[in-house]
């Protein structure tokens, strides 16, 4: 009798130990047949099966432990992938190589050698939460990234991602950090929220002109109550070639019937400047959501490059976890631009046009 009542003690303290900690298995695939066409000298036209057009394609594991007092640590590890191929996507350990997905195109940049296989580019962190915050290490998201994709209808993906991402001028940093520590205020500040990150380019401290390659820090602080949310964000990444800066500000109304969005970025590449815009919204109708965003990019070269996109789309969802949806869109190109969508190629101040009609299924 006494060792059974040990027995069951055992037994409760571990299922209550166990209780206060969990692990989740996550993911997206995102599957997403696409058309583009170019026009004008030297283009072409591309078809293709190719992934993330609603939502980015991912596999990933996160776990919360309660440490008690209102503490509790955490990790986070998730990886992208390209589900049409099984290929993982690119990483950049240092901030200072080229690992960037390009939402216009559909297509990973040229990622680090050896690094195709499955990497947890996405995100990597571990992290500790109380009544002070978060304090999160590793690779994230950067203050500035959020902005310009919570504040557009296409939450930068597909070939109606905002023009304001991607960009040669917003660099390797627009979207993710590597060795990066993040702080993330408390979450019952009235509608205020905001996050501050340095992240490391890790490179010898031996006075060379590219010491200080890869190294930065952002800031982004907002304030959200009911149908209002309205947030900044700056950042600065440091390299011997000229600086990366970049500014935004975002905004959204949710009128019931319609969301409305918007946001507006200033970029600095070195002597390079781009500055950027977009306008949509979202509008649900049963099932479905129709999404349309008109947005514009002009870099400070010879010409003004200049590219303006209109795109529309719509999503209808068959449960909580699997919806199709489809995307059309057009970009016009001045002053000697030739941005093209979905892998396509365009001439100068020509356009293109992208249609994407996919399904996305969510675990």
């Amino acid at each position: 009798m006494k060792k059974s009542l040990i027995a069951l003690a055992v037994l409760a303290a571990a299922g209550a130990a166990s209780a206060q900690s969990s692990v989740t298995l996550f993911g997206i695939v995102d599957a997403t047949i696409r058309h583009a066409r170019g026009d004008g000298v030297g283009s072409a036209d591309r078809t293709e099966l190719t992934n993330s057009g609603y939502n980015s394609s991912r596999l990933g594991f996160r776990g919360t432990e309660d440490l008690g007092g209102g503490m509790s640590a955490s990790f986070w590890l998730e990886a992208g992938m390209a589900n049409d191929t099984g290929e993982g996507a690119p990483t950049s350990t240092n901030n200072q190589g080229a690992a960037l997905f390009n939402t216009s195109t559909g297509a990973n940049a040229t990622g680090r050698s050896g690094t195709q296989g499955l990497t947890f580019n996405r995100r990597s962190t571990v992290s500790l939460a109380g009544g002070f915050g978060e304090v999160r290490l590793g690779r994230d998201y950067t203050p500035q990234f959020w902005n310009l994709t919570v504040f557009d209808p296409f939450g930068t993906n597909g070939v109606g991602s905002t023009q304001t991402l991607g960009s040669i001028i917003t660099g390797v940093t627009a979207v993710r950090a590597s060795n990066s520590i993040g702080y993330f205020l408390p979450r019952n500040l009235g509608g205020f929220y905001g996050q501050a990150q340095v992240y490391l380019g890790e490179n010898l401290e031996n006075g060379a002109a590219t010491e200080d390659d890869g190294r930065g820090v952002g800031l982004r602080v907002g304030y959200a109550a009911g149908p209002f949310n309205i947030a900044f964000a700056g950042s600065r990444t440091d390299y011997a070639a000229g600086d990366v800066r970049q500014n935004n500000i975002g905004g959204q109304w949710d009128f019931g019937v319609a969301k409305l969005q918007a946001h507006i970025s200033k970029d600095r590449n070195g002597t390079r400047d781009g500055k950027g815009f977009l306008v949509g919204g979202l509008v649900p109708v049963g099932a479905g959501e129709f999404r349309l965003a008109y947005s514009q990019y002009e870099v400070d070269l010879a010409g003004d490059p200049r590219t303006r996109k209109l795109a529309i789309g719509y999503v209808h969802n068959l449960s909580k976890r699997t919806a199709l949806y489809t995307t059309y869109a057009r970009v016009k190109n001045n002053g000697g631009a030739a941005v093209a969508l979905g892998g396509a190629t365009t001439g100068r101040n020509e356009s293109s046009d992208g249609f994407d009609f996919g399904v996305r299924h969510s675990f």
